[in-house]
């Protein structure tokens, strides 16, 4: 999808992925998940590319990006920024 046919879910979670990986990668300290956190937004960001991504997927990013960075105060905006993004594509009202 391009332009004004993208979902906007879609492009929220690209933004926020897209500035936390900015984020991790100019964080100068060494952490052991830091390699973990780096592939599950690289999954996240490649998942934006086809469309609307699968909810268990991008919740078990979420969960491993958080795992690996929460304890990380200066990445922590940043994660709520992305949690905030999955967030955006929780179960869809009933009718």
């Amino acid at each position: 999808m391009t332009g004004s046919d993208e979902d906007p879910r879609v492009a929220e979670l690209r933004t926020a992925v897209s500035r936390l990986r900015r984020e991790l990668a100019a964080h100068p300290a060494e952490f052991p998940d830091r390699g973990i956190a780096e592939d599950e937004l690289a999954a996240l960001a490649a998942m934006t590319i086809d469309g609307v991504p699968e909810m268990p997927r991008l919740r078990r990013s979420l969960l491993l990006i958080a795992g690996a960075i929460g304890s990380v105060s200066a990445l922590s905006r940043g994660l709520t920024d992305v949690r905030d993004a999955v967030d955006l594509f929780g179960e869809p009202p009933r009718r």
